[in-house]
């Protein structure tokens, strides 16, 4: 079983993962980015949309929301979320790896560190030929993850997160082949129990990952330091890329 299909990952580590301080964090990107200001109704899917810190938001903007992901749990999760904001959205049982809906969107969103799960570089390049094929022209895809760059400042020191239950989670990271991939090893404690997890990705510069845009087709790509637009610089916290599939405007929304 490969790492990210372990469900008992996702729910255990789900109080560091998604806290409600990351949803709070990811509702007001959603209302103040320039990047997520999309025209209203457009067609939008959210790739590994985990239990719909995004998704959520974008749908009650009134945008026409599809979440994918492969866990069943949190899938489950997303659900409740939406029908608690009164939002609705489509979601969907699917591995990125094979997931294509040709042209049936205006964005494709791989948000939060969904991206470079697959230990092939060729697999990885697939997910964004996927999504190549799955906007409309003129469509656009933003993939945002910690850059190699923004990682490389802070890495080598334990992450200690209180789950506010009387639990915590110790994290810590490790390097992998010359910068090429990173393990990340989580120890959930609560009360006289341990659990242990990892999960590898691989590790993106910019130049790196608007590289692989542009392999897969996208033209136009930007590199942003976050999705308030900055650059991407020595102040930047987060690595977030955009790319155009060309062909002129994508069409309304049906």
């Amino acid at each position: 079983m490969r790492w990210y299909e372990d469900e008992e990952l996702w729910t255990e580590f789900s109080g560091t993962l998604f806290s409600e301080r990351r949803r709070a964090e990811a509702a007001r990107t959603v209302a103040a980015s320039p990047l997520l200001a999309f025209p209203p109704g457009s067609r939008v899917l959210d790739l590994c949309c985990g239990p719909g810190l995004f998704l959520v938001p974008l749908a009650a903007r009134g945008h026409d929301v599809t979440g994918v992901d492969l866990s069943a749990a949190m899938l489950g999760r997303a659900r409740a979320a939406l029908a608690a904001a009164g939002a609705g959205a489509r979601l969907v049982r699917a591995d990125m790896l094979e997931h294509v809906e040709p042209g049936r969107y205006d964005v494709v969103l791989n948000l939060y560190t969904s991206f470079g799960y697959f230990d092939d570089p060729e697999d990885n390049l697939r997910v964004l030929r996927n999504a190549y094929a799955s906007l409309a022209p003129g469509g656009r895809l933003l993939v945002d993850v910690m850059g190699k760059e923004v990682l490389a400042g802070w890495i080598g020191r334990p992450q200690l997160a209180d789950l506010g239950d009387g639990g915590y989670v110790v994290q810590r990271d490790t390097v992998l082949d010359d910068w090429t991939r990173l393990r990340t090893d989580w120890t959930l404690v609560r009360g006289t129990t341990a659990r242990e997890a990892s999960i590898t990705c691989f590790l993106y510069s910019a130049a790196e990952l608007r590289a692989l845009l542009e392999t897969a087709g996208f033209t136009a790509v930007t590199c942003y330091g976050g999705f308030d637009g900055a650059p991407y610089d020595q102040h930047s916290r987060r690595l977030v890329v955009q790319g155009t599939r060309p062909g002129g405007p994508a069409p309304s929304p049906p």
